[in-house]
């Protein structure tokens, strides 16, 4: 257990490190898909990346504290063990996403799964510590999944375009989110990231875009997530 929980730490180190060691990633490029995908609008604005920013440290807090205090805690072993191969993938990710779309999506619906797997035997001692951090990761990771394979269908066949695909998977990434938050119905920080995606998809549709039926759809689909998320907040005030 104490291995496992100086990977956990290590690994999170590099996953935090990667942006200042790989090419910078702005998205991907117009001549790594057949049909170009330079401004999709599945994709979130820009601002709604710096998410990244919280979970990377969230996740280095808890790698820390999780060497220094829980390293022979059982219930955070259970944790590692998913959460060691998501966040592996996770730290060589970025390098991927600069090579193929393909393969960034595969990798990042692989990092998902672990991600939700760990999310799922999180203890609800320390949960600000491994529960949290764990549930904003996963969260985006719900979201962002969906939003690369939405780039990758759009970029790779013609039966239909960007736009329906955006009005196909947005929903799906609810109904994902949602069976999630009913599995885990105390995480509010993992709605909390996927409200963030969902309403910076709606805000860069109507003001960017100007799709607005790619905009009214993500913006239900966030207030449907913020409501609840606002219900897991509710209910987890309750045992504390």
């Amino acid at each position: 257990m104490r291995v496992a929980a100086w990977v956990t730490l290590g690994l999170a180190i590099l996953f935090a490190l990667a942006p200042f060691v790989a090419d910078p990633f702005a998205g991907f490029e117009s001549d790594m898909l057949p049909i170009p995908q330079d401004n999709a609008p599945i994709i979130p604005a820009g601002y709604a990346f710096s998410i990244w920013g919280v979970i990377y440290l969230w996740l280095l807090v808890s790698g820390i504290f999780g060497v220094v205090k829980r390293a022979e805690d059982p219930d955070w072993h259970r944790a590692r063990v998913p959460l060691i191969p998501s966040l592996a993938v996770g730290a060589a990710w970025l390098f991927i996403a600069n090579v193929s779309v393909l393969w960034a999506t595969i990798t990042i619906w692989i990092m998902l799964i672990f991600a939700l797997a760990a999310l799922y035997v999180t203890p609800s001692t320390d949960r600000l510590l491994i529960r949290g951090p764990v549930g904003l990761y996963a969260g985006w990771l719900s979201a962002a999944s969906f939003v690369s394979l939405g780039v990758w269908l759009a970029g790779n066949f013609y039966v239909t375009d960007e736009v329906n695909w955006a009005l196909i998977l947005l929903p799906s990434a609810t109904v994902l989110a949602t069976l999630v938050m009913i599995i885990k119905p105390r995480v509010p920080e993992y709605g909390l990231a996927v409200t963030w995606a969902f309403a910076a998809i709606a805000i860069k549709n109507f003001a960017e875009l100007d799709l607005w039926s790619v905009a009214f759809l993500a913006t239900a689909c966030a207030t449907g997530m913020a409501l609840i998320t606002i219900r897991a907040y509710r209910l987890r005030r309750m045992i504390l």
